[in-house]
């Protein structure tokens, strides 16, 4: 069996890819090891996590309205398998969906592993009906959209289903009374958010001296407050797990740090301490692409691989690893099969933590700008000057842009607070467009709002904010 371009992998970026490249008239085949369309990000990741982040935020709004607000509501009751059955139809209905629109372009879906040959040949495993006989596709053109993998370090794979990486967390077989996220990462804090919300008592250890140490330190701030509180105090930085070992039906966890140190028992404990890329046993050593020694393939911005025949997207071609970016790749790579002139050139790359408060950011932060000598200023809006951030007793907030000083555009921009994710769009759109400061200040946003914030911050620049009192310093 002959294709002319073959995607291996069904994620963001694989079926993104198949989807288009159908859409431009080509004739594609899908290899996906799995029986449905989604990988990582639908199946165990970003859409069941988000889900049950929902519930967790529900929560966490009634608890909310006691108290000063004057409305009291019963304890709510968890039925955990309830919970678990309305995430796993998300998935469902967003699975199906992606198969019956793979249908309608005419994309073929082979369910199977697959392993090159060679740069031209591909050998599937499987018991699909749809897999060549003798296990054979050739093709012209591969992209490569495999995704990555749950990071495990040897020390913590004790062979117990106690200790869990994100795919068993999310798999929420039972609610455990304590529960220790190894790793202050966004994965770790997310699935904490959910745990403690449905009544776990849970932990968290970082090896480093904060968490989510990628993220802007004025963001990380009110998050690392709020979670504090949620996690009752215990968030332990510069901490070190020495060793997991089980006991009876507990994990025993070793500590060796500062605000912790020694034993302690857990129910289960979740190892969040990042992902690697899945390259390993596709074959790809009989083919000319090229892969680091942290297992990303080598690519340019034309996601052409060493490969001439291979073409990689997502998670594999490397950081950051979010799904949105796949997507975007997989745009780039199928138009280079086409023999366009793409390139995968963006300005900037949105990341969103679906904590409460939720945290995103966009472009150059503080800390990049510091290591790197870029001259910079910053423009800080504090929602507690924001009306709508007052009304919804959400007053923990922050945006943040940072400011080129001569030319005045935009360079990036943080938010942490409610609903950070949805309006970090809006700062990414004005970085890609080369907007100034007064491009922003000038467009009026709607009141009361919290999308309001972007342009307050802007204003602050300016000294000619309205809600609050703040001069603009004379430039030196």
């Amino acid at each position: 069996m002959h294709t002319p371009l073959v995607v291996l992998g069904g994620g963001p970026g694989g079926y993104a890819a198949a989807f288009f490249a159908a859409d431009e008239g080509l004739e594609v085949t899908l290899v996906e090891m799995e029986s449905k369309l989604g990988g990582t990000c639908l199946l165990r990741g970003c859409i069941p996590s988000k889900a049950l982040l929902h519930v967790a935020r529900v929560i966490a709004e009634v608890d909310e309205l006691r108290g000063d607000w004057g409305v009291e509501f019963p304890q709510p009751k968890i039925e955990i398998a309830k919970v678990r059955a309305r995430k796993e139809k998300v998935i469902a209905t967003l699975s199906s969906g992606l198969k019956q629109l793979a249908k309608r372009r005419n994309v073929k879906i082979i369910t199977g592993k697959g392993t090159f040959e060679n740069s031209t040949t591909m050998r599937i495993e499987g018991s699909d009906p749809s897999i060549p006989e003798g296990g054979k596709l050739t093709f012209d053109k591969c992209i490569l959209a495999t995704g990555s993998l749950p990071a495990m370090p040897a020390a913590f794979n004790i062979g117990s289903d106690r200790v869990m990486d994100s795919t068993g967390a999310l798999e929420l077989m039972d609610l455990p009374e304590n529960l220790l996220v190894i790793g202050g990462g966004y994965i770790g804090l997310e699935m904490g958010t959910v745990y403690a919300r449905l009544g776990s008592k849970v932990s968290v250890v970082e090896f480093l001296d904060g968490i989510l140490m990628a993220a802007d330190r004025d963001l990380a701030k009110p998050l690392h407050k709020k979670l504090n509180e949620l996690f009752e105090n215990r968030i332990f930085t510069n901490t070190k797990v020495g060793s997991l070992g089980i006991r009876g039906d507990k994990v025993e966890v070793a500590f060796e740090g500062p605000g912790k140190f020694g034993t302690e028992l857990y129910d289960r404990v979740l190892v969040s301490v990042g992902r690697r890329p899945n390259s390993q046993g596709m074959g790809l050593e009989n083919t000319l692409v090229q892969v680091t020694e942290k297992g990303f393939v080598v690519c340019d911005q034309s996601m052409q691989t060493t490969d001439p025949n291979f073409l990689v997207i997502g998670d594999l071609a490397g950081e950051p690893m979010l799904a949105h970016k796949a997507s975007h790749e997989a745009r780039v790579a199928v138009e280079v099969v086409l023999g366009k002139p793409a390139a995968f050139d963006k300005l900037c790359i949105p990341a969103v933590v679906f904590t409460d408060p939720e945290l995103a950011w966009v472009g150059l932060t503080e800390d990049q700008a510091k290591k790197d000598g870029i001259p910079f200023e910053v423009a800080l809006y504090p929602w507690g000057a924001s009306g709508r951030a007052q009304a919804l007793g959400r007053t923990e907030g922050l945006t943040k842009w940072i400011i080129d000083p001569e030319s005045e555009r935009l360079l990036g921009c943080g938010i942490v607070g409610a609903g950070a994710g949805e309006l970090i769009s809006e700062a990414a759109l004005a970085i890609e467009m080369g907007c100034e400061v007064r491009d922003l200040t000038e467009t009026i946003h709607p009141h009361p709002t919290l999308s309001e914030t972007l342009m307050n911050a802007g204003e602050t620049y300016y000294g000619t904010a309205t809600e609050i009192y703040k001069p603009k310093r004379p430039k030196t």
